[in-house]
């Protein structure tokens, strides 16, 4: 056993905690496949009393989508125990510009649930008070000019679903928010005065209300110091760390996050269990 092997398991979580909040991909699952031990996990999780729910910055399905999804993989998910970016957008324009009319930069899946939402949608940049900015693979130069109109000469507020430059995809990857975002602003010389996913305060507290519990009672598990464990130490809930995505051990040396709890695999969410970690080898 290496030592970063070492230190990762001496560093694993040795309770059971009331909730947990899961990041989706790289975490639960790859593509279209599951973790290894991600449904045992899970099961033996609820088992012992705790409340799951999952969170994505991705906007381009619903919360519905991924709950099925899950629930195809094996792991029985209902629509609420997701919480994705724009939950969180919802939950901070009825917040912070409630009754707002809003203009959207972004896909049919979005204006949609917003539309569900009860919010006042717009494609006049006069009547915009609010610009909503997301991952839109359909983002052209009108909709550029049409956001740029409602910031720069309408006084509309910027507010934009997640902070990723791009989204990786198996041929590489394809520009996200901050990209259109960046557009934007430039143009408008304005700034977004929030960007709600993952890491911000804004989805952190989407999450605990969601569960319904304080932030001490929840543990954050992912594969991202920046935006996973971020998030979970904003609020102060416990940020675990899983190396089954995009970190590895050797790159947390001088790191400006630093997780709680670090696990090389979903199983180890578990408390320690001598028989069975010997059993495993562990």
């Amino acid at each position: 056993m290496s030592h970063d092997e070492t230190r990762s398991r001496d560093r694993r979580p040795t309770r059971v905690y009331p909730g947990y909040v899961f990041d989706l991909d790289g975490t639960v699952y790859l593509g279209d496949a599951l973790l290894p031990d991600a449904a045992e996990t899970i099961a033996a999780l609820r088992a012992a009393g705790s409340r799951l729910i999952y969170v994505t910055n991705k906007p381009l399905q619903t919360a519905a989508d991924y709950a099925a999804k899950l629930t195809r993989l094996g792991v029985s998910t209902t629509r609420d125990d997701v919480v994705t970016s724009v939950d969180a957008l919802i939950d901070y324009l009825g917040r912070e510009h409630p009754g707002a009319t809003v203009l959207p930069v972004a896909e049919a899946s979005t204006t949609g649930e917003l539309r569900a939402a009860g919010i006042a949608l717009t494609t006049d940049p006069a009547a915009a008070q609010v610009v909503v900015v997301s991952f839109d693979r359909t983002f052209d130069y009108a909709k550029l000019n049409a956001a740029f109109q409602a910031v720069r000469y309408g006084g509309a507020a910027i507010v934009a679903t997640n902070p990723d430059p791009f989204c990786p995809t198996p041929e590489g990857g394809i520009p996200d928010c901050a990209a259109m975002l960046a557009a934007i602003e430039a143009s408008a010389g304005a700034r977004a005065e929030a960007v709600v996913g993952k890491p911000s305060v804004h989805m952190a507290r989407a999450l605990l209300a969601r569960l319904g519990m304080p932030a001490a009672d929840v543990a954050v598990v992912g594969d991202r110091l920046l935006t996973d464990v971020a998030m979970a130490r904003s609020l102060g809930m416990t940020g675990i760390l899983i190396l089954t995505g995009v970190t590895r051990a050797d790159g947390l040396e001088g790191a400006p996050v630093a997780p709680d709890y670090i696990v090389e695999g979903l199983a180890e969410l578990l408390p320690p269990d001598p028989v069975r970690d010997r059993k495993d080898g562990r």
